[in-house]
């Protein structure tokens, strides 16, 4: 099931954040909770971030951001994760199929994401629940902490129009 996050999700949201198997697929540098928490703050302040659990047990968690005007048929879905305690059981795909069914509910028609080109697995599950690559973003990330940049791959998955 999917949920808004709130206030006292900040520990579950900044651990897997801040997981090493985590975080160098995700939008921020490791960083202690003091400097994340203005970070975290926003995120509740703007509505975006999303907890998926399963018998009220915290397994991961999402960001989507609806864009506004001419697109605001469109979503980002971005800071997707599930905790490494729980890879690998197939609450990954559970989450995907969550957050579509939640996308369709918001009247969207498209949802996109990146993902790093080296993470193989976060593609395959992408493509698995219909997701389709349209392009590569060229050095887009930059790991800081590896004094390196990564290319991502740009995905969307588009709903049927019901006209």
């Amino acid at each position: 099931m999917i949920r808004g996050a709130d206030i006292e999700d900040f520990s579950f949201i900044y651990r897997l954040y801040m997981h090493p198997k985590v975080n160098p697929f995700l939008l921020y540098e490791v960083m202690n909770e003091k400097d994340f928490e203005p970070i975290f703050h926003d995120l509740l302040k703007d509505k975006v971030l999303f907890i998926f659990h399963e018998n009220e047990t915290n397994i991961g968690m999402f960001k989507l951001i609806r864009l506004k005007h001419r697109t605001d048929h469109i979503a980002y879905l971005g800071g997707l994760a599930i905790h490494p305690d729980f890879s690998g059981k197939g609450f990954g795909k559970k989450m995907l199929e969550s957050i579509l069914i939640f996308g369709k509910e918001m009247e969207l028609l498209r949802i996109e994401l990146s993902v790093s080109v080296e993470n193989e697995k976060a593609i395959n599950l992408y493509q698995s629940v219909g997701f389709e690559k349209e392009g590569i973003l060229r050095q887009y990330t930059h790991l800081k902490s590896e004094n390196r940049f990564l290319d991502e791959a740009l995905m969307s998955r588009i709903y049927p129009r019901n006209y």
